[in-house]
Parts: structure tokens; C-alpha cells; sequence
């Protein structure tokens, strides 16, 4: 799993994070923080899920974990608009909005 490269995506869907942490040239130890929650995030779902549902299916559970540890880390991120500076959007682009950032099923 590819942790860094997924946090990574992440904080890029965040520009002013991203140019934010760029600029001030912590963006790899950042990232690398980032990636360790989410790992420790995500084995620790799959620990409790596996509990939960022993005859589960292990690919199922660790999909089911990680969609559940990358919205922990999403929620923990700053917005990708802060909210003084949204200006109304158009109901096609509150889609495309809500489309980019839902995981997949």
C-alpha cells in the first residue's frame, strides 16, 4: 500500500496546503506524517473490523478500513476552499466538488 502517494493526492487536491507546505519546504516530512496516521489509521480499522466480522473477507475489510482511515485524515485536513473564500457555485460544479472528493465504494 502506497501511503505516501495517496496523502500525497490528498494535500495536491489542497493547493494552498500544498504551496503552503512546498514553500516552506516541510511538505516531505509533513507527508510523511500524514502517511503514518493513515497507516496506523487504517491497520488499526482493520483490526477492529476483523474482530467484528471474523468470517469477512480480509480484502473486504481492508478496503472497508481504508475508506474508513482516509476519511479520518480527510477530516482532520484543511478544507480544499476555506470557507471565506467559496463563492457560490453552480450546481454542476458543487458536483464535480462532491465527485472528486467521495472515495470510491
Amino acid at each position: 500500500m502506497q501511503y505516501k502517494t495517496i496523502c500525497l493526492q490528498m494535500i495536491q487536491e489542497r493547493p494552498k496546503m500544498y504551496d503552503q507546505l512546498l514553500s516552506n519546504r516541510i511538505l516531505l516530512p509533513a507527508l510523511e506524517r500524514y502517511a503514518m496516521q493513515l497507516r496506523t489509521s487504517h491497520e488499526t480499522w482493520k483490526s477492529q473490523l476483523f474482530q467484528a466480522r471474523p468470517h469477512s473477507d480480509p480484502s473486504l475489510i481492508a478496503s472497508e478500513a481504508l475508506e474508513i482511515a482516509l476519511k479520518e485524515l480527510e477530516d482532520c485536513l484543511p478544507l480544499a476552499y476555506p470557507q471565506e473564500e467559496v463563492e457560490t457555485l453552480s450546481l454542476d460544479a458543487a458536483m464535480a466538488f462532491v465527485r472528486n472528493h467521495t472515495p470510491p465504494a
